[in-house]
């Protein structure tokens, strides 16, 4: 790439007015540009699983990039910043840190993340590459070597700071391992850093350990975070302020269900974290959480309580930080929310609550499945399974639908009723009234239909009718 040197010749060059000069200018200005051609811009460290074998010493790079610089690296001191070409302390702090590397190649998240965080604004990030020390097959010397890539961290911070940095500019996202190291600089500024996302928080050897030793929701003014394979390489408990678990924090959708299918068995629970963040940084999707007390009680529509106006769900990612104030009414400051996702980038679910109020004079327990379709013959069918509903006689049901795709003008909806019994007689379920409500979108205007029956297995198709212009005619 052509370096400002050779660009300063160039300028240069423009002064001479004779042809001889300048020819001679111009020759100059080749041989410089070769010379800065040759120039590589630093990298994130790559190793590969000899690496690991071996084992690898501890060495931090700081790797600083900003819209100016968007691909090309500025390699950062942390003992001298002042000479820094395009740190601007007056701007946001982003410090992405990583995690375990038992392969040693760059984690393949990396540059989209930073690409996206700048889509969203001219931030100063700074990647902490600790790929040394992070690669190696013994994990206890990976997490030895986390404890000490803190120090860098600090070093960084302290001379930001020092220099017109504020704690509330400074924010540390946190994958696996990278998660904790987050915590344990949050815990040397006595919780002032602006924010932490820990995205999928190591569980291996700090499941049982003490605030003190691992991230915690005291650890920033706010602490957010994403749990994926809390049955496997991931944390289990609540660590921040506010708890993610998408699709109940284990097994994941779209991810191997068996050995078969890989490296990606082992590591696609846990990496999905990192993938459900961007998707909060992209346009075309905001994953709406529910808080509840349980995975559980999510799925079975006991946490569907969010007002957009007065008490808005969370959104998962990098918009999460906007539900800070809600969580200054509780103490301890901490929330659990769930939700559930589809099984392909952007991974967004659209939920929508189905309230059902039937007349059998005996009560019915079963399932519905539920489809939706708009004006151009798009359907979609609701992806999440809740447990067996009681339905009696005039008591409203709340069922939670999740579809994979997001119809802004939904012209039929289809409806079946099930028991899941393969031997007995087929039942009916006689609905007095049935509403429809998007959560994702609660703006949107809800949806009813009266008088219906729904013979058990037997898909049940309808145009509904706005709820605001509720009248008994077939539509």
């Amino acid at each position: 790439m052509l370096q400002g040197n050779s660009n300063n010749i160039l300028l240069l060059c423009a002064a001479f007015q004779t042809l001889p000069m300048l020819g001679l200018c111009f020759f100059i200005c080749f041989v410089a540009y070769c010379a800065g051609a040759g120039q590589e811009c630093p990298k994130f460290t790559d190793l590969n699983f000899g690496n690991a074998v071996i084992g690898t010493n501890l060495k931090v790079q700081l790797l600083l990039y900003t819209r100016r610089n968007q691909n090309c690296a500025e390699l950062l001191n942390e003992h001298n910043i002042t000479t820094s070409t395009h740190l601007n302390v007056t701007k946001n702090i982003v410090i992405i840190i990583h995690g375990y590397r038992f392969t040693g190649s760059p984690p393949i998240w990396m540059d989209r993340i930073k690409n996206l965080l700048l889509e969203k604004e001219d931030f100063n990030i700074i990647i902490v590459d600790w790929n040394r020390g992070a690669t190696t097959v013994n994990y206890f010397s990976a997490v030895n070597s986390a404890k000490n890539v803190v120090h860098n961290v600090k070093n960084l911070i302290d001379q930001m700071l020092e220099n017109g940095a504020s704690f509330d500019s400074v924010y540390m996202i946190g994958v696996s391992l990278g998660a904790h190291i987050a915590g344990f600089v949050g815990k040397a500024y006595s919780g002032k850093i602006g924010r932490i996302t820990g995205l999928d928080p190591a569980g291996p050897l700090f499941t049982r350990n003490l605030a003190n030793e691992r991230l915690d929701h005291t650890d920033a003014q706010f602490v957010d975070v994403i749990h994926t394979d809390t049955d496997g390489f991931g944390f289990k408990e609540p660590l921040g302020n506010i708890d993610f678990y998408p699709n109940g924090g284990t097994d994941q959708p779209g991810c191997p269900k068996t050995i078969f299918g890989g490296s990606a068995f082992f590591k696609c629970d846990h990496q999905r974290s990192v993938f459900l963040y961007m998707s909060s940084l992209q346009q075309n999707c905001h994953i709406t959480a529910y808080p509840c007390e349980s995975y559980i009680d999510y799925r079975n529509g006991k946490c569907m309580s969010c007002n957009f106006k007065s008490f808005p769900c969370p959104t998962v990612g990098y918009y999460a930080n906007k539900w800070k104030d809600h969580l200054l009414e509780k103490n301890p400051p901490m929330t659990t929310a769930y939700f559930d996702t589809s099984d392909k980038d952007p991974f967004c679910m659209y939920h929508y609550s189905l309230d059902i109020i039937t007349w059998n004079k005996s009560t019915r327990r079963g399932f519905i499945n539920i489809k939706i379709a708009d004006n151009s013959g798009n359907t979609t069918e609701s992806r999440i399974n809740s447990d067996a509903a009681e339905f009696q006689q005039y008591r409203q049901v709340k069922i939670l639908a999740g579809f994979p795709l997001d119809f802004g003008n939904i012209s039929t909806i289809a409806l079946t009723f099930s028991t899941k019994n393969t031997v007995g007689p087929k039942y009916k379920l006689r609905v007095l009234e049935m509403r429809l409500k998007s959560l994702s979108h609660p703006e949107r205007i809800q949806l009813c239909r009266y008088d219906l029956i729904l013979a058990e297995n037997v898909e049940s198709t309808f145009r509904p009718i706005p709820c605001h212009e509720m009248n008994m005619q077939d539509s």
